[in-house]
């Protein structure tokens, strides 16, 4: 497998293989605070929207099912803080506990932790400052959010474990990475509709499909060292399960989306959303890492379309 041309570069230059060359956080950021940011996946900002995605869509939605104009701006900025705040959190919770299998894996060995940038009491307590953060914007929503909130955590836990026991922690990440899909509906309705547990379902789908996609590019190194993933489950059959994850996925976002009130523009938003995830089915390449890579990230567009879908059908929808 080839693996993206910048990323040894990245490495060589005392930066992380699998991030972005000349990132603003490798380029701007203060040298003391540079390792955490790397930790945190902040030079990898990705993730952040992969996160936030679902956490967007549910607001939306929950807003387009009690006929708003507009989603909320405030909530959205509370999830979207949130959503950085827990992902680097999350990052960091996986690399500490998964600090002895990264330091032999090619793309992973250069992180912060193998690597001697952060030192493990440096990276808990850095979890711990993140968490904190992620704490108080969960204590600013409703009581059922909060409970809510509180629920994925014994998932976000398990999640770094399941690789080496099942071929299946795609499934887990996606409960876990998902769970915005009903924090948004928790937050603005104060309850759990059908419309919320569609688009978790959907978004579990998604999820499973895109992280697939992203362990193409460790799957040697993940079969050396006894590790489990889809990637190495579906090997030459990818395709044809992508083709059945993501149809689910288009589904039941798009069920999710009728259920709150959805109509014509949603619908036009949707077709889009589906051809680009058919491109990414139709042009991969589970050998070339760049490919992967670059599929694997031009799902933050596909995000983007639903989310526009949504907003752009509820403000014509009140306006009209």
């Amino acid at each position: 497998m080839t693996r993206p041309a910048g990323q040894s570069k990245a490495a060589d230059a005392g930066g992380v293989a699998d991030a972005p060359q000349g990132n603003w956080a490798d380029r701007y950021a203060p040298a003391f605070l540079l390792p955490y940011l790397r930790l945190a996946r902040a030079d990898r900002p990705i993730g952040f929207w992969l996160l936030a995605m679902p956490c967007l869509w549910s607001v939306s939605l929950a807003e387009r099912s009690r006929d708003a104009t507009f989603p909320d701006l405030w909530l959205l900025l509370l999830f979207a803080i949130g959503a950085f705040a827990m992902r680097g959190a999350g990052c960091t919770y996986n690399d500490i506990v998964d600090r002895e299998i990264d330091a032999q894996v090619a793309r992973t060995r250069s992180r912060p932790i193998p690597s001697g940038q952060v030192s493990l009491k440096g990276a808990v307590a850095f979890l711990v400052l993140l968490c904190l953060i992620g704490l108080a914007v969960l204590l600013s929503f409703n009581p059922f959010a909060i409970v809510t909130g509180l629920l994925a955590l014994p998932i976000v836990a398990l999640y770094p474990f399941v690789k080496r026991f099942s071929y299946w922690p795609q499934a887990v990440l996606g409960m876990a990475f998902g769970w915005g899909a009903l924090m948004g509906f928790a937050a603005v309705t104060g309850g759990l509709s059908l419309s919320a547990f569609l688009l978790y379902a959907g978004a579990i789908c998604w999820i499973i499909g895109f992280d697939t996609i992203y362990g193409h590019q460790d799957r040697e190194d993940d079969a050396l060292i006894g590790l489990k993933s889809t990637s190495l489950k579906f090997g030459r059959n990818t395709r044809t399960w992508l083709v059945g994850f993501y149809t689910a996925a288009w589904t039941l976002i798009l069920l999710a989306g009728l259920a709150a009130g959805g109509e014509i523009i949603f619908l036009l938003g949707m077709i889009a959303a589906g051809a680009h995830l058919f491109w990414q089915v139709a042009t991969l390449d589970i050998d070339d890492g760049d490919n992967c890579l670059t599929r694997f990230r031009s799902n933050r567009d596909f995000g983007f379309v639903v989310f526009a879908a949504i907003v752009l059908d509820m403000y014509l929808a009140a306006v009209f």
